[in-house]
């Protein structure tokens, strides 16, 4: 079955995105490419079950194994070895990306307390946006009860196509992704 944010691409904000951006060719329209969720987890240096803990809570959250992260060079002021994990991450394209969008947008985002938007200038010179969250808890895949810890992560889209930042933030717009404005 089609996702429902790849059905809404198609249909709607393609045309939108080409009447807007005035362009001709429909392949030359800016698409989300994959996006990477990203767990840091300085604590596995002591004990690698947190590191495992996370890679499965990780591999819940987006449908898709965890593969594990080591340092490239050793940091001796964060008593970090050569190759010793350090984190986990999982990269999502086509159909789990369009899947893990519409609950981050939909669902997790507004469980946020006190959540006013994302901030809108996390884009980088390529157009690509970067959100940090503070726990996982927020994600309905999630029993609160369960969670021994909370762990953040970091989520990076990455957008192809883009010409500058604004076409970037404009296709999120339209992906529904909640933008702070600047009244608040």
């Amino acid at each position: 079955m089609l996702p429902r944010l790849l059905e809404k691409y198609r249909k709607e904000i393609v045309p939108q995105l080409m009447q807007e951006l005035k362009i001709k060719n429909r392949m030359a329209v800016p698409r989300i490419e994959k996006i990477v969720v990203n767990m840091g987890v300085g604590e596995a240096l002591q004990d690698v079950k947190i590191l495992e803990k996370a890679m499965d809570e990780l591999a819940l959250i987006t449908g898709q194994k965890a593969i594990m992260r080591r340092a490239k060079k050793a940091i001796s002021n964060f008593k970090v070895k050569e190759n010793s994990p350090v984190g986990c991450k999982v990269t999502l394209r086509r159909f789990m990306m369009y899947e893990f969008l519409d609950r981050l947008v939909n669902i997790a985002l507004p469980r946020i307390r006190d959540f006013r938007g994302v901030s809108p200038d996390a884009f980088d010179k390529a157009g690509n946006y970067t959100l940090g969250l503070s726990e996982q808890g927020i994600f309905p895949e999630m029993e609160y009860d369960k969670l021994t810890r909370t762990q953040g992560m970091d989520i990076t889209i990455v957008i192809r196509n883009v010409r500058n930042k604004e076409e970037a933030r404009l296709i999120l717009k339209l992906f529904g992704v909640p933008f702070k404005t600047d009244k608040d």
